[in-house]
């Protein structure tokens, strides 16, 4: 007899199948999104750009926390999906304990090396005599101190979402959004601790999302393959190289937003604080367009990679023609919405005009791109859940940095500060056709293979 979880997989009907998946993953990305929106909101409400430019330039070092979680998390919850459609659950707890175990190791050392050499970084992040302080007080309680509960946080959701606990996994990253929604204007205000109390809840807020997590996988031990116990983990049997081929694209691609980001740092702090501060707070607006595309796309990788795995390539295509739709649709809805309100929005941020101008300007740029990202988080998603490495490399490369940073230094040359953001929308609709050209002869290949079954 088949669990309840193992339906959802196999017969539920497709459209509620994806949806039930989807939801809560997009869900809880929101929050994450709006929390971390929260603390550029509070930041900003103190009325100085050079916090708000500060909160800016830590975000590659974000980038990158975010980068290693899902490396572990999108290639263990692939080889996970993949092993529990062939039914073997050994493999898939020591692929869950193996990335756990990594993850902590790697979180820890992280954090201690990105605060021992912060006089190096800095500078290469953009921070000046107006940010340093502030960069450095941030850093310290979100990075140094909080860089096992950041990544442990997301990790999990990945691993446990998997298994098709998605409702739980989202209820956790939005639990730890929810907090630091509450903790923020406590620390910042109430305690007067400025941009370091904004850090603090952040820091908070995950650790008390890490906690429900151990607490919900201890509940469930009896039923789960995904467990911390160091006694599963291991690397061998292909574990190891699988989870990294796998979760290498998406990681890249995170990293090489890293990169870009930097690139695009340096460029406009060029020109004068208040444009990096605007820059932010469009960033983190157009994040949450964003944040619903890659929560659909992620909640509905273990159900492709199950069906992929076990032989049901019609499900399989069934499943990526319902999220096809569903993506696309709200993508558009969130490009209009963007466009329609970018100047008040921006304004509810900060209430310093040049700020505002820069902001407002730099989203109705950037939220052109929200279709093409979606496609293409897509396209690289249903590679990952199919277990294949060279296309989501490919892609993950060009969507950041091998297209968008030479963009941004021509337009920086060509126009100034006021054309830099449109290496963004440039970028993702000259990756999204190439992603195209690869995605279409794989989908016909899967298509020719249910016709003949």
């Amino acid at each position: 007899m088949k669990t309840g979880r193992e339906e959802l997989f196999t017969t539920t009907p497709v459209m509620k199948a994806v949806l039930s998946l989807a939801v809560p993953t997009v869900i809880s990305q929101i929050i994450t999104v709006i929390y971390n929106m929260a603390d550029t909101f509070f930041i900003g409400r103190m009325n100085d750009p050079a916090q708000v430019a500060a909160a800016q330039l830590a975000m590659p070092v974000f980038i990158f926390m975010t980068a290693f979680s899902g490396l572990l998390g999108i290639g263990g919850s692939s080889v996970i999906s993949r092993s529990l459609g062939a039914g073997d659950r050994d493999r898939a707890r020591q692929c869950a304990s193996f990335c756990i175990n990594t993850g902590i190791f790697v979180a820890l050392l992280y954090g201690f090396l990105i605060y021992i050499f912060r006089a190096v970084i800095f500078p290469v992040l953009g921070a000046d005599g107006r940010t340093w302080a502030y960069l450095e007080k941030y850093v310290f309680w979100t990075v140094a101190v909080g860089a096992l509960p950041t990544i442990l946080n997301t990790l999990l959701a990945y691993l446990i979402r998997s298994e098709g606990y998605s409702k739980q996994a989202s209820f956790g990253v939005a639990m730890g959004g929810i907090l630091n929604m509450i903790l923020d204007p406590i620390f910042i205000f109430a305690l007067h601790l400025q941009i370091k109390g904004a850090a603090i809840a952040t820091m908070l807020s995950n650790i008390a999302a890490c906690g429900y997590f151990f607490v919900f996988l201890y509940r469930i031990r009896q039923n789960t393959t995904i467990t911390p116990d160091p006694k599963y983990c291991s690397g061998k049997n292909g574990i190891a190289r699988e989870v990294v081929t796998v979760g290498l694209p998406s990681s890249i691609m995170t990293l090489m937003s890293t990169l870009s980001n930097t690139t695009l740092n340096h460029l406009i702090a060029s020109y004068s604080t208040e444009a990096i501060a605007g820059m932010g707070i469009a960033k983190k607006i157009d994040l949450l367009a964003l944040a619903i595309a890659g929560g659909m796309t992620q909640g509905t990788l273990p159900l492709i990679g199950y069906n992929y795995s076990s032989g049901d390539r019609k499900r399989m295509t069934d499943a990526i023609r319902a999220l096809a739709i569903l993506s696309i649709g709200i993508a558009l809805a969130g490009t209009a919405l963007l466009l329609v309100g970018s100047g008040v929005i921006t304004k509810l941020f900060i209430d310093d005009a040049l700020t505002v101008h820069y902001g407002a300007r730099y989203l109705r740029i950037i939220c052109l791109a929200c279709t093409t990202t979606t496609l293409n988080f897509m396209i690289i998603t249903i590679f990952q859940a199919a277990g294949k490495k060279t296309q989501p490399m490919i892609l993950s490369f060009l969507r950041k940095g091998i297209l968008d940073i030479p963009l941004m230094l021509l337009l920086n040359a060509l126009r100034g500060v006021e054309a830099i953001p449109w290496a963004t929308p440039i970028a993702d609709t000259m990756a999204l056709i190439i992603a195209c050209l690869m995605f279409f002869p794989f989908l016909k290949k899967i298509q020719n293979y249910t016709k003949k079954v």
